[in-house]
């Protein structure tokens, strides 16, 4: 079984070309499988403690990412599950590992080089506490992009120092301990290589360096050739210093003939060093949170944003009760929601963001909602929806439930960049406003809804108050896992057009939605059998109408092959086909960098007017990469008559390619994918939700490091035009209203940066671990162009505690039979003490090893006694101390015996900072 979940695994890791140690193939690793296997391997300890700990046995069916994170979610809930979150989180780590070359190609310290290695462990330490105080958050997008970022450092150091010349196997433990000194690094002024004229020389580290196992690292200068005298180089084209005496280099980033065993050696210590930080981050977040931060979950997230001002009585109580029957309905299935999210506004307030687990507690939330306030009626609509989208995890559904026009109308746009950056739905449920005064303003309307509604993949749905009960259907349709598009349009104008769309043997719940007003359609499936509007319940399925909505639910029996929709209509109206399924995908819009170690990184704003767009796709089938076929991969416009651009597919393997599209369509365009599901020999069609467009404005920023609160922080950006030149104006918010500054407008000139700095200040008061997303927007002044990035920076307080729990055991009691077959009917005990010292205080005690009960006295004494109590088949117990800042101790105890004699009590603390020997397969 382990064998076999290993390789299952292990097909999930080799992903993208993103590179590191070196580029993709030739057989050499990669930072992608370095990290991947590391992952990997940690999420499957997690997901077999957390099925241990519910009493079932972890055991995919199969190497899907489906499968395993069922396998992980449990047995007994039936439904289909999606591992496209697992998949995605596994690609984001993966891509902000491979940014690291590119916006920090020249930092010494991010990849160990020129012996920075205070500073390199710096950035370790800085990262690792952001980590856990994001978790502790539940900000688990900025936990595992700054987790990449610090994967590739620490892998860095295997390969870019003399570690493994010195002769260690073992990973350097004192880079993730500060609590502990770095010790016998080479100064600046003593020498470390000889000198290798071609550049290949199997070890050019000198003698008296090896032999007293000074740690130097080869200096990088991409701009200068300067480095102090005697000192190694990094090696390679990229690296001027090579060719200063002495010249070549010691990295080894590519494995050649001459330095093999090194570059394997390397290898083996970055997936042992990653491994341990790993395993550091699991213990301190506990398994449930950190399979969380991997995407390990069930359904989508439920999340609401209501408007609480006088009027919304009625739409809140529906709100409440689709949130019970959410929650009464499906829990124990796939189906049950991993996490609830509910946001009120008024007026002028908004907030706060409410966020659980618990079913009970959301039950109770949104039991203490109430409508006052309002008077007029224009809301603060956008800036609730701007915290739902900042807030809840990427491709999550929104509900947005309101009777009022949006008086913050200005963050449309950052609502559209949010919308875009992640892929998340929004619906808008619109009730008829009444009896509410109306306030002038700059052209909100109902209108803005149903555009952000669009750009998203939603709906806008515009109901009366005693309709709404029948039109939340959709809430119900879509909270589930495995969902997924099949088609979406939308027509401008009125008229006639029939949509042709491809249903396979693996959907199921196959429902068609049809937004808009003095419509009639007919549906006509494969055989021919057709079913008009006027039939509610008909050969083909259900139709309800109510509002602006029609909506249609498949029998059950539906025919796999090409369906069509004909609609006629004298008004706007859109389209769209969804159902549930694990044949599904994944994708990004990329562009290339060049440097050391090329590769592509994913953009944060929308693809470059005038050039090829280039997307990653990531395909994921019912079995695994081999059970779908891709065919075509398309970029088509959503508005108007239908333009679908093909692209170019590069398979990389494993379900995943490289798209190219020379030409993009104008205006709006998602994706569009079809293939056959190897499983059923069906064909698939498969649609992306999220609209997108190109600009010939780009934005560059990077953010390098968390701030502190009450500290302000600086954030470099660039902006370039390939359009006209002139004025642009610069807008940029957060979803923490936190006070900045930036520059109004840039004067740009086409095909060059302009350079400038927004500063942010969080409060002083603001929780450690707390995430803000900035949006940065440039525009140019006819408003006919703009672009924008979105990123992520951690407010961490600062951390002075590094210094782990403590553990002395008191007492050991095992009177067990020296035959383990005899061990049922007897018992063993062990008491310990445990400390935090002057440290912050311990927080958690548990077990991760044994399968006895654990109790303990109150965690706040100075002393904390703890007592273990196991059948003698149970005979080694691991307890885990957490303190207050995620520093980590463990405790070991076994009871095995040795050649018939009972193993020796130790009487010193038995405190480890290690991982247990664990067999793991070079990449």
């Amino acid at each position: 079984m382990t064998s076999l979940l290993s390789a299952a695994l292990l097909v999930l890791t080799l992903m993208t070309p993103t590179v590191a140690f070196v580029p993709i193939g030739g057989g050499e690793s990669t930072h992608v499988s370095i990290t991947g296997t590391a992952l990997l391997q940690k999420v499957t300890e997690a997901c077999r403690a957390v099925a241990e700990s519910a009493g079932h046995e972890f055991k995919p069916t199969g190497s899907s990412p489906g499968e395993l994170v069922q396998a992980c979610l449990g047995p007994t809930a039936p439904g289909d599950v999606s591992g496209a979150k697992f998949r995605s989180a596994l690609q984001e780590i993966y891509t902000q590992n491979g940014l690291v070359d590119r916006d920090f190609v020249n930092s010494a310290p991010h990849h160990f080089n020129s012996e920075a290695f205070l500073e390199g462990r710096g950035l370790i330490t800085e990262g690792v506490v952001a980590i856990k105080a994001n978790i502790r958050k539940e900000n688990f997008k900025a936990a595992r992009e700054t987790l990449g970022r610090v994967l590739h450092t620490i892998q860095d150091f295997y390969s870019h120092s003399n570690w493994v010349e010195l002769g260690y196997k073992e990973p350097y433990i004192n880079l993730i301990r500060p609590d502990l000194p770095l010790e016998n690094l080479a100064d600046v002024n003593t020498p470390t290589c000889s000198d290798c004229p071609s550049g290949k020389c199997p070890n050019q580290i000198l003698p008296n360096i090896l032999n007293e196992k000074k740690l130097t690292s080869g200096y990088m200068g991409i701009f200068s050739s300067q480095k102090p005298k005697g000192k190694c180089s990094h090696g390679g084209e990229s690296d001027l210093t090579s060719t200063t005496n002495p010249r070549g280099g010691i990295s080894k980033d590519n494995r050649r003939s001459d330095n093999m065993n090194f570059h394997n050696a390397a290898v083996d210590a970055a997936i042992a060093a990653s491994l341990q930080l790993l395993e550091d981050i699991r213990l301190a977040a506990g398994n449930r949170d950190f399979l969380r931060m991997m995407g390990i979950a069930r359904s989508s997230v439920v999340c609401f944003v209501i408007d609480t001002t006088g009027s919304m009585s009625d739409d809140i109580e529906e709100a409440r009760s689709v949130v019970y029957e959410i929650i009464d309905n499906k829990k124990g299935t796939q189906d049950e929601p991993s996490e609830y999210i509910l946001v009120p506004f008024n007026d002028p307030e908004f907030g706060p963001m409410i966020r659980t687990t618990n079913a009970d507690k959301m039950k109770k939330e949104i039991s203490k909602l109430r409508a006052t306030g309002g008077g007029d009626i224009p809301e603060m609509c956008l800036s609730g929806l701007q915290l739902a989208l900042t807030g809840a995890p990427s491709s999550s559904n929104i509900f947005v439930f309101t009777d009022a026009t949006a008086k913050d109308i200005a963050l449309k746009d950052t609502i559209i960049a949010l919308i875009r950056s992640t892929k998340s739905t929004v619906s808008f449920f619109m009730t008829r406003p009444s009896g509410r005064r109306r306030r002038s303003l700059a052209i909100a309307s109902f209108g803005d809804y149903k555009d952000l509604a669009l750009a998203s993949g939603g709906q806008a749905i515009q109901v009366s108050k005693s309709q709404l009960p029948q039109a939340t259907h959709i809430i119900l349709d879509t909270s589930t896992s495995a969902l997924v598009t099949v088609l979406q349009r939308a027509m401008t104008v009125g008229g006639q057009e029939t949509f042709p769309f491809v249903l396979d043997e693996s959907l199921k719940n196959i429902t068609i939605y049809i937004t808009g007003t003095s419509i009639t359609f007919t549906l006509t499936n494969p055989a021919g059998v057709t079913q008009s509007n006027a039939e509610l319940s008909g050969k083909l399925g259900t139709i309800q109408a109510v509002g602006n909505l029609r909506r249609i639910r498949l029998n059950a029996d539906k025919q796999p092959g090409t369906w069509e929709i004909n609609i006629r209509s004298t008004q706007p109206f859109t389209l769209k086909v969804t159902g549930q399924s694990t044949i599904t995908f994944i994708y990004d819009f990329v562009e290339k960098f060049t440097g050391p170690h090329s590769g592509y990184a994913v953009l944060s704003g929308r693809p470059q007017a005038g050039q090829a767009a280039t997307l990653m796709l990531s395909v994921i089938g019912r079995k695994g990469p081999t059970s779908i076929t891709v065919e075509e991969v398309g970029l088509v416009t959503v508005s108007g008559l239908e333009a679908v651009i093909n692209g170019t597919m590069t398979e990389m393997g494993n379900g995943d390619f490289l798209v190219t599209a020379d030409v993009v369509p104008e205006g709006e365009f998602v994706l569009i994918l079809k293939g056959t599901d190897n499983v059923s020999n069906s064909k698939f069609q498969r649609q992306s939700t999220t609209q997108m467009s190109v600009s010939k404005v780009n934005i560059q920023a990077a953010v390098e490091s968390s701030v502190e609160p009450g500290e302000t922080f600086k954030l470099p950006f660039s902006v370039m035009t390939m359009g006209a030149r002139g004025t642009y104006t610069i807008n940029a918010r957060n979803d923490r209203n936190f006070p900045m500054t930036f520059p109004d407008s840039l004067s740009l000139s086409a095909g060059e940066y302009a350079n400038d700095t927004l500063t942010i200040t969080p409060t002083a008061a603001t929780e450690s671990g707390t995430d803000i997303t900035l949006t940065i927007e440039a525009k140019s002044l006819s408003g006919v162009d703009s672009n924008y990035a979105v990123l992520r920076l951690s407010v961490v307080a600062k951390i002075t505690d590094f210094i782990l729990p403590k553990c002395e055991l008191t007492s050991v009691m095992a009177n067990c039979p020296h035959d383990v077959s005899k061990c049922a009917p007897f018992r063993w005990e062990l008491s310990a003490n445990l400390t935090d010292g002057n440290g912050t205080g311990i927080e958690s005690i548990s077990l991760i090893q044994g399968n006895g009960t654990i109790t303990h006295t109150a965690l706040n004494a100075s002393i904390i006694q703890a007592y273990y109590s196991a059948s003698c088949c149970s005979q080694i117990v691991e307890i885990v101390a957490v303190d207050k800042v995620g520093n980590v101790g463990k405790c070991y105890h076994s009871i095995v015996h040795s050649a018939g004699f009972p193993a020796t009590i130790l009487s010193l603390p038995l405190w480890l900072c290690l991982i247990g020997s664990i067999f793991m397969a070079r990449p």
